[in-house]
């Protein structure tokens, strides 16, 4: 109908536009047992929240990928110039790779201007840091490596040096036991070095590149802690299970023959059901079973042991989200990462569910969600840990990883008799020359 004479049109509605994301979530499978239920219930849950909060703007809408995909599809996308989400949540450990092919977004400027930057912790900036200095993705949590311990298998407390470990280690052997078990495998692109490897490369004063580039993996520090691991695993301190492949390492600290593991912090999602020494059973067949048990007090969560002069070194890494390059809706991409990082209990609730890790905001860390037993001692074992991401300056992670855990994998399990620098300085050369 024409206006009144005099009156004016009514200003069309807006419309409301999709917000497409992809997570490794999916909120349509509702099944107990997935591995990701956690995940997919906190979409179940809060896309309407979103929703509601954003009503006649914006419509969220998620797509699943999985897990060890979804960087190859986006990548792909982007370069094709085909449909990519408004949103990706990915994080740090995808970031060199995206960067490399300029799949996302520099989101220095924008996030620098936002309230609660100044608010978040500067490792987990670094671990969303690009080459060139630009920050390629929002890290709504983190997730640092420290030890799972069964604390009957380590009555005087978990070893500090590499000398004590070894003598708990001779114990426990005497016992039938295992000192400790990890990912020993080269299972998906050598994913152990980033871990267990790195961890005691680091707990030893090394580093596998030199700040420009370049993969250092000769140097005496590496070599000694590669001894360690070669050391331990020759002495029957590791089981056999270790190496076997499809994290089939964890079911040895499972069924506590095995005293130890170190692994993310995340860890405690996917290692279940439990039995504890003392014939306690874990058995929800969820992330319930170790948080239960470190609260009953039979795992404990201790700093990796460090050289003399060391202090306990770990990977760490940011879950959070990208911005894909091609974006239809940033500004939505925009919305929704001030809404979880601006709201503490949004931003509790992504770090409890699909984050997986710690509060990368300080003032959220203080919340009384994160003053139960796992959270007071993770942050404990962090407080003597110094987490740094494993790569550092090397731009093709995934190839470091690949040449790195296949050197160690042939010097502690395949060939324990050949030259660890040799091995180790082969594995350097390959990836440098091409860089």
């Amino acid at each position: 109908a024409a206006p009144e004479a005099g009156g004016e049109a009514a200003a069309p509605a807006a419309e409301v536009m999709d917000f497409v994301t992809w997570y490794q979530y999916d909120e349509n499978n509702e099944d107990p047992a997935s591995d990701e239920r956690v995940g997919n219930q906190y979409l179940r849950d809060t896309i309407p929240v979103f929703n509601e909060a954003f009503a006649g703007k914006w419509n969220w809408v998620n797509q699943y990928k999985a897990f060890d995909k979804i960087s190859t599809e986006l990548i792909a996308a982007v370069q094709a110039g085909g449909d990519v989400p408004d949103l990706a949540d990915m994080g740090s450990s995808s970031i060199i790779e995206l960067y490399n092919n300029g799949a996302v977004q520099d989101l220095s400027e924008w996030a620098s201007a936002q309230p609660w930057y100044a608010d978040m912790d500067p490792a987990a900036i670094s671990a969303c840091t690009g080459p060139d200095g630009g920050l390629y993705c929002i890290p709504a949590a983190e997730r640092p490596h420290l030890v799972y311990v069964w604390k009957d298998r380590f009555p005087n407390g978990y070893p500090t040096t590499p000398e004590e470990f070894m003598s708990e280690a001779e114990r426990l052997k005497a016992e039938g036991l295992y000192a400790i078990t990890f990912f020993g495998s080269t299972d998906f692109n050598g994913n152990g070095f980033p871990r267990a490897v790195w961890t005691t490369i680091s707990s030893f004063g090394g580093k596998v590149d030199d700040g420009q580039g370049n993969l250092t993996l000769n140097t005496p520090e590496n070599v000694a802690a590669i001894q360690f691991l070669r050391d331990i695993v020759q002495a029957g301190y590791v089981p056999e299970i270790a190496f076997a492949g499809g994290f089939q390492e964890e079911n040895a600290f499972k069924d506590a023959s095995a005293g130890s593991f170190p692994t993310g912090l995340f860890g405690y999602r996917y290692v279940n059901p439990l039995t504890a020494p003392n014939g306690t059973q874990y058995s929800k067949g969820n992330e319930e079973d170790m948080l239960d048990a470190i609260a009953a007090g039979d795992v404990v969560l201790a700093p990796f042991i460090a050289a003399e002069g060391q202090k306990p070194g770990c990977d760490i890494a940011s879950p959070g989200f990208v911005i894909p390059v091609g974006a239809k809706n940033p500004e939505a991409a925009q919305d929704y990462i001030n809404w979880i990082m601006s709201d503490p209990a949004q931003n509790a609730d992504y770090v409890l569910r699909p984050g997986a890790g710690f509060p990368v905001l300080n003032s959220v860390r203080a919340s009384e969600q994160f003053q139960t037993p796992f959270y007071k001692q993770a942050g404990e074992a962090l407080a003597k840990s110094e987490c740094h991401p494993w790569q550092g300056s090397l731009t093709r992670p995934t190839e470091a990883s690949t040449l790195g855990m296949g050197a160690v994998y042939k010097l502690i399990k395949e060939d324990p008799t050949a030259d660890i620098a040799t091995e180790l300085q082969k594995a350097q050369d390959e990836y440098n020359a091409a860089n």
